[in-house]
C-alpha cells in the first residue's frame, strides 16, 4: 500500500477558475462540483462556487480545491504554505514552470541553484507560492 498526499487550497470564490488554470497547465482530469448540486448547498449566491474539486494528471499532478462556504470565516493567511512540484525530468519541470509563469510573480528565476540543476519559485496569479526543481540526487 502506498500514501500520496495531495494540496487542498481552500479560496474565497475563485476555486474554478484556479482549477480550470491548473488544467490548462498540467491537462488531466477536472471535476468541478458547485454547491449548487448538493442538497445542503449553502444557498443562492454560492450555488455556482465549488463545493469540491480537482485536477488529475497523468503525469502524477493532483490538486484539489474548494471554495470555503460564506457562513464560515476565511483568512487565506500569508505564505501559510508552498506547493512543492517536483520531478527528474527537466524538460517537464520547463514545461510547468512556463505554464505557471503566466500571471505569476517570480521570486526565484528558473535555473541552477545550490541543492538542484534546475530550481524556481513563483506566486502564481491566485496567490499560491510554487517551488518548482529537478530532483537531485543526494549524497548518503
Amino acid at each position: 500500500m502506498s500514501v500520496t498526499s495531495t494540496l487542498h487550497i481552500n479560496f474565497r470564490g475563485q476555486a474554478r477558475e484556479a482549477l480550470e488554470f491548473y488544467h490548462s497547465v498540467f491537462g488531466g482530469d477536472l471535476t468541478v462540483i458547485p454547491y449548487g448540486q448538493m442538497p445542503t448547498g449553502e444557498g443562492p449566491d454560492q450555488s455556482q462556487q465549488v463545493v469540491w474539486g480537482q485536477v488529475l494528471s497523468p503525469s502524477g499532478f493532483h490538486v484539489m480545491a474548494y471554495d470555503v462556504q460564506n457562513s464560515r470565516g476565511f483568512d487565506p493567511g500569508q505564505n501559510p504554505y508552498y506547493f512543492a512540484l517536483r520531478s527528474t525530468d527537466a524538460r517537464e519541470i520547463t514545461k510547468y514552470w512556463s505554464g505557471l509563469v503566466q500571471g505569476a510573480s517570480v521570486e526565484e528565476d528558473l535555473g541552477p541553484s545550490a541543492f538542484s540543476p534546475l530550481y524556481g519559485k513563483l506566486t502564481d496569479r491566485f496567490g499560491v507560492t510554487w517551488i518548482i526543481d529537478v530532483i537531485a540526487p543526494y549524497p548518503s
